[in-house]
């Protein structure tokens, strides 16, 4: 997705080897216009799916999500990482270690939201190491529903988590793939498709 890659590379920061700051456009302040173009770029790779829900992982998950909502015609559902009230009975849970944090959370659905007869498009907007992806995974299982697959917006190749989904037979479309971020260079992959 060329829009995508051109703000990577004029307003992303490679930290390190291994950690992308994007908080001016996806993960703190959101550029809008993007989001738009990110949801219709997952309705395109997955236009053969008969989808009926999207799942992510609050809180950088909900813009892209809710843009390919809009473009399935379809809910969204956002597992929450922090307790409340409201959200205490009927629950689907699982564990999630944030490397970024260096913690571990436990997120959950309420089990109302999904069933045996959805088909569930999972996204995020990092996947690494494939921890918040694998409990999403493991959610969807949980509910006894289908995992029609998993769109990312930005995938860190060289870090192990796409292979680990892919290799586990689930079908994983990342919008964009970094291949290096060594000495600040943030540098893609020259096939995006996965």
């Amino acid at each position: 997705m060329k829009l995508l890659k051109e703000k990577i590379l004029d307003e992303g920061v490679a930290l390190s080897d291994t950690v992308l700051k994007v908080d001016h456009f996806l993960n703190h302040q959101i550029d809008p216009v993007l989001m738009v173009e990110i949801g219709k770029a997952f309705k395109e790779r997955f236009a053969s799916e008969k989808i009926t829900k999207i799942l992510t992982l609050e809180s950088s998950g909900i813009a892209p999500s809710v843009m390919a909502g809009l473009e399935f015609g379809v809910p969204v559902i956002f597992a929450r990482k922090r307790k409340s009230l409201t959200l205490s009975e009927g629950l689907l849970t699982s564990n999630v270690y944030s490397y970024t944090k260096q913690e571990t959370n436990t997120i959950a659905v309420a089990d109302k939201f999904l069933s045996d007869e959805d088909s569930v498009l999972i996204i995020d907007d990092f996947l690494a190491n494939g921890e918040a992806a694998n409990a999403l995974v493991d959610i969807v299982q949980q509910a006894g529903a289908d995992i029609a697959g998993i769109g990312i917006v930005i995938e860190k190749s060289f870090q192990p988590g796409g292979g680990k989904l892919r290799n586990a037979g689930h079908r994983v479309e990342s919008l964009a793939r970094i291949a290096s971020l060594e000495d600040g260079k943030i540098e893609f992959l020259s096939e995006v498709h996965a």
